[in-house]
């Protein structure tokens, strides 16, 4: 028994680092020749962890053989173009001006319902909403929609707005993160006046505390409800 918890820790580990080496595209994100991929990975790193008459170095070998090409594959494929299309295919238009471009979907084998599911997944549920619709290489689709059906942006309203800025964690359950003080450059003394004027007297008490460059910042108690704050930061 012992030895299979063994071989189970080694496999699991020599798995989840070539996963971790390969990149961190999610399954819906796959090129077709990395889902078998996954699909081959999984199959045999089974066999070793169950079968303790088979050596764990022959179970290990072939994972790290498949390792091998697909590193090879995803070289070759950068450099050359028509390799790539091989390997991952290319994206290819199924909704254009016209309409539905039936040759395209009997090239891709797949069916109207398939078009109006993407279409939905994607918010647009009338064909007359699209102007272009796109089947991408990993199975998802992207629309353009017509411009009347497009939503309405500030950049088309000319609205002067402020520039988005990404929230930086502060505190986290209790933990002051010092690291990130240091990126927003603020200080820990700073950060307590702000939540001692929202009620707060210990940073223990605070789930979590964000703050961007423009001095948004976002408090939530570990029990309560949140707030929002505004603070002046320094300049860069």
């Amino acid at each position: 028994m012992f030895t299979i918890v063994i071989r189970v820790i080694i496999i699991y580990l020599v798995v989840l680092f070539l996963y971790r080496v390969m990149g961190k595209r999610q399954i819906g994100e796959m090129q077709p020749f990395e889902l078998v991929l996954t699909l081959i990975i999984a199959d045999l790193a089974t066999i070793p962890m169950a079968e303790v008459n088979i050596p764990v170095l022959h179970g290990i070998v072939p994972l790290l053989t498949l390792f091998i090409l697909h590193t090879i594959l995803i070289f070759a494929s950068q450099k050359s173009d028509s390799l790539n299309r091989v390997i991952c295919g290319k994206p290819v238009i199924v909704i254009n001006p016209k309409g539905i471009d039936y040759k395209a979907l009997k090239a891709l084998n797949i069916s109207i319902d398939d078009i109006f599911e993407a279409m939905r997944g994607c918010g647009y549920f009338k064909l007359e909403q699209v102007q272009y619709a796109i089947m991408e290489t990993t199975g998802k689709m992207s629309i353009m929609p017509k411009s009347g059906c497009a939503p309405v942006t500030n950049e088309d309203l000319k609205l002067k707005v402020q520039e988005a800025a990404l929230p930086i964690n502060i505190i986290s359950e209790g933990k002051v993160l010092k690291d990130n003080l240091k990126i927003a450059r603020i200080s820990l003394d700073e950060i307590m006046k702000e939540i001692e004027k929202l009620g707060v007297k210990k940073i223990n008490d605070i789930l979590i505390l964000t703050i961007d460059k423009n001095g948004e910042g976002f408090l939530q108690k570990k029990y309560g409800e949140y707030s929002t704050f505004q603070m002046e930061m320094k300049g860069e």
